[in-house]
């Protein structure tokens, strides 16, 4: 494997972009080759077999790609997928979301709360992975299916998302949890309301932050770290584009990427 190859990334959307600004910020000298699945959105509605395909065909994009490790940045994909390609594409590490944010999560708290949409928080996976690294810690989840159209939207200040915050945090400001795992990849874009919500000295888990050192732990151990002196270069793939995918893409990576987005067609 060369150290120069490039760390894919591939999520059902772009909310995943949020994990590709971590490794960004984490790697900052690795290449970067993304695949948003835009012409499939959503993966959480779909049934266990159709999501695995649907990741298998992601996986086979990237490894077309040359790449040295490949990240699910999809926590729908992580659920149901994430064994199936591990055990399918033996030859390349593969990252999941859940694992990494579980992991960091018990090292942080004994009472951990799980918010993420209602296809994720259906699936166990996070009260499955926390209780593997932990049997004591008690888990409390909630669905939070409307954070996501607001934030691609874009109301990120009105009244209306502050008020559906409040309900569904609620029960969990009540337990007294003391760690939040920000179970989708939208999340991030709203810490601050989410914070104001449960208060200071909640820690916030942002899986996109967990799985970016565990990547960057990996290629350190495996001396596969790329040691070229510029910054990484990036490559954004998408199944769909259209100009609304351009500005919800650059809002969650804090950076103008309209020209870098290419289209492709991954099956008819």
């Amino acid at each position: 494997m060369k150290k120069s190859k490039p760390i894919g990334v591939f999520d059902s959307g772009l909310g995943g972009l949020t994990v590709v600004k971590q490794l960004t910020r984490v790697l900052p000298h690795e290449d970067i080759v993304y695949l948003g699945d835009t012409a499939r959105v959503p993966y959480g509605s779909r049934g266990e077999q159709i999501i695995k395909h649907f990741s298998e065909e992601n996986t086979n994009f990237l490894l077309g790609k040359n790449v040295k490790v490949v990240v699910i940045a999809c926590n729908t994909s992580s659920a149901v997928a994430a064994d199936y390609l591990k055990d399918k594409f033996k030859k390349v590490p593969i990252f999941e979301v859940i694992d990494s944010a579980a992991k960091d999560a018990v090292k942080k708290g004994k009472k951990i709360g799980v918010i993420g949409t209602r296809a994720t928080i259906g699936s166990g996976a996070y009260e499955r992975d926390i209780k593997k690294y932990s049997k004591n810690v008690k888990v409390l989840v909630k669905a939070c299916p409307l954070f996501v159209p607001f934030i691609e939207e874009g109301e990120l200040k009105s009244k209306a998302l502050k008020i559906i915050a409040n309900t569904y945090l609620h029960n969990i400001r009540l337990a007294g949890v003391d760690t939040l795992i920000m179970g989708c990849t939208h999340y991030p874009i709203i810490r601050s309301i989410i914070k104001k919500e449960l208060g200071s000295n909640i820690k916030l888990v942002d899986p996109g932050v967990s799985v970016a050192r565990e990547v960057f732990m990996f290629l350190k151990d495996k001396g596969m770290l790329n040691d070229q002196e510029r910054k990484g270069k990036k490559e954004f793939f998408v199944t769909d584009l259209t100009e609304r995918f351009t500005k919800v893409a650059e809002m969650f990576l804090g950076e103008k990427i309209k020209s870098q987005l290419k289209k492709i067609e991954l099956s008819k």
